[in-house]
């Protein structure tokens, strides 16, 4: 009997434990189903418009990417590693405080930036209005500016927005080096220059690779700065190709080029990875030692490490809030107030069922045997590297053949036209942020279960619990505050998701970052100025967050 009752205990946990296992199985198919059909189209498309692009296009928009993604990537390193290096191993006027407001751009979208930058230095600006004013010039004939709208500009805006992944991951490196080994360099007669570059920058070269890889997945993502610009790039080109030339298979092909470059950007992150190692410190002694500056040479260090906040947060910051109270009404407006309820509930939804799903897959893959959910579930955190526009893509066309198929189904045995339910609504565009942020609530929970050990699931079962009872009652209220950092980064990045929204809202559907986008499309800058306010003050919630888990 006992031996009976045992097996029946056993069989009723491994089914529980296999239908956690599908459920999280469903859940990595639905994240890499835009990927599938991106790929689908590519290689099937009803109309194949590929020859052409080579033949005309798509040099200049692979072009164009190339040049602002390795400029970026060039001035960011610059930027972030040297600003990491600073505040670790020196001591100057502002260092504290430097230390965490170089963070402050990452709260600014780079199209917020675009918007500001080109607000303040293009012909009718404050600064060429003053120096007209000031040499009493008529017309720009009598003087020369740099072009603002340029692929330069472009490169510049991009850069201050991005430069904080390298900055924030350096220092992190730079931070975790024992002193010890700096000394030595230093006492075999390295001076403190050579021994940066041949002893701490390899030694950080690793984690700057990674968020250099970043830097250039996130230039590569792209559209509201460089289509502002009027650069074309591989994302404005999906636009282009789909909206302008209703060619869904070139805009896939397109899609795919750009996936080609991501795949590789994350196999040299993973490559850059491998020999990355941590360590914890067996003692004070070993953190570095910073060296106090004179005093007119640490006020140099100081001004050089405040002009990326200057000029990638406290310039669009003031400029946007300038425009914002020139405008009367403009925080009441019926507009305005729409566009915020709409963002915060479309961002909580999507928050939601990011972290949920998430939560099931990683449960159905901590609490069972099989190696497929292992195996899928880091291809499923692609999403992250893929553009909005390539997941908008690969969202759309499933949907829109669900919905036709279902909307036909219905209709046909009852009469009814119930419309398109998935792409008439905003579930495409939750939906979307779903995939694109996947895997910050993957990586924040997966982290904060891996800190638990697995004998606690054992020990919930031998207690008489059964899986859905283990997550509720012994991994959540674990886990919960991991759950809530998740919640919130992913409702921060929605709010700021713009070539998706762009591509998958629909009829009347308006976000922040959409209003935002249509007002500075028609140079409305004042009209875009009471939503980049909002959204730069909720991205100071995922800066706040990095900024203590960095600590």
């Amino acid at each position: 009997m006992e031996a009976n009752l045992s097996k029946k205990i056993n069989f009723r946990y491994r089914l529980n434990c296999d239908r956690w296992v599908i459920f999280s199985i469903i859940i990595a198919a639905l994240v890499l189903l835009p990927i599938a059909a991106i790929i689908w189209m590519a290689f099937f498309p009803a109309e194949n418009i590929w020859p052409h692009l080579i033949a005309t296009s798509l040099s200049r928009y692979l072009s164009n990417s190339l040049i602002i993604m390795i400029s970026v990537a060039f001035i960011s390193s610059i930027v972030g590693t040297g600003c990491a290096w600073m505040v670790v191993t020196k001591d100057f006027p502002l260092r504290r405080i430097l230390e965490w407001v170089l963070l402050f751009p990452l709260a600014i979208p780079a199209y917020i930036g675009a918007y500001s930058f080109v607000d303040f230095w293009e012909y009718a600006g404050p600064v060429q209005t003053f120096l007209r004013d000031f040499f009493d010039w008529q017309s720009s004939k009598d003087y020369y500016f740099p072009q603002v709208r340029s692929i330069g500009a472009a490169i510049f805006v991009i850069s201050m927005s991005l430069y904080p992944y390298v900055y924030l991951l350096a220092r992190a490196a730079f931070r975790d080096q024992s002193s010890r080994t700096f000394e030595v360099s230093r006492a075999l007669g390295a001076g403190p220059w050579r021994a940066f570059w041949l002893v701490s920058l390899p030694l950080a070269r690793p984690a700057i690779a990674i968020g250099i890889a970043l830097v250039m997945m996130e230039a590569l993502n792209d559209f509201g700065a460089v289509e502002f610009f009027a650069v074309q790039t591989l994302t404005t080109g999906i636009f282009t190709v789909w909206l302008e030339a209703s060619n869904v298979g070139g805009a896939a092909q397109i899609a795919m080029v750009i996936f080609i470059i991501v795949i590789s950007l994350v196999v040299f992150e993973r490559f850059s990875r491998r020999k990355m190692r941590v360590h914890q410190r067996d003692n004070q002694s070993m953190l570095p030692i910073r060296d106090v500056l004179p005093f007119w040479k640490g006020i140099l260090i100081a001004i050089l490490c405040s002009l990326p906040v200057l000029f990638g947060f406290i310039m669009p910051f003031l400029i946007m809030l300038d425009h914002a109270f020139n405008v009367d009404n403009l925080w009441t407006s019926p507009t305005f107030l729409r566009a915020t309820w709409t963002s915060i509930w479309v961002g909580f939804l999507a928050a939601i069922f990011t972290v949920g799903a998430a939560l099931i897959l990683i449960f159905g893959i901590r609490s069972s045997q099989s190696t497929l959910p292992r195996i899928i579930a880091p291809i499923a955190t692609i999403g992250y590297a893929a553009p909005g526009a390539v997941l908008a893509l690969g969202i759309l066309l499933p949907m829109a053949y669900f919905d036709r198929s279902l909307a036909d189904f219905i209709e046909n045995f009852s009469g009814i036209n119930i419309g398109l339910l998935l792409t008439g609504s905003a579930t495409a565009v939750i939906f979307a942020y779903s995939v694109r942020f996947f895997a910050l609530a993957f990586g924040s929970i997966d982290s904060a279960m891996g800190r638990f050990s697995p004998n606690i699931g054992h020990a919930a079962r031998s207690l008489g619990l059964n899986p859905s009872q283990t997550l509720s009652r012994v991994h959540v209220p674990m886990i919960w505050s991991s759950m809530l950092i998740a919640l919130l980064l992913v409702f921060v990045d929605s709010i700021k998701e713009l070539p998706a929204t762009l591509l998958l809202r629909p009829f009347g559907f308006e976000t922040l970052s959409t209003q935002i986008y249509n007002a500075a499309s028609l140079e409305d800058i004042e009209g875009a100025s009471g939503a980049s306010i909002i959204v730069i003050l909720v991205g100071m919630i995922a800066v706040a967050i990095i900024a203590r888990a960095s600590r």
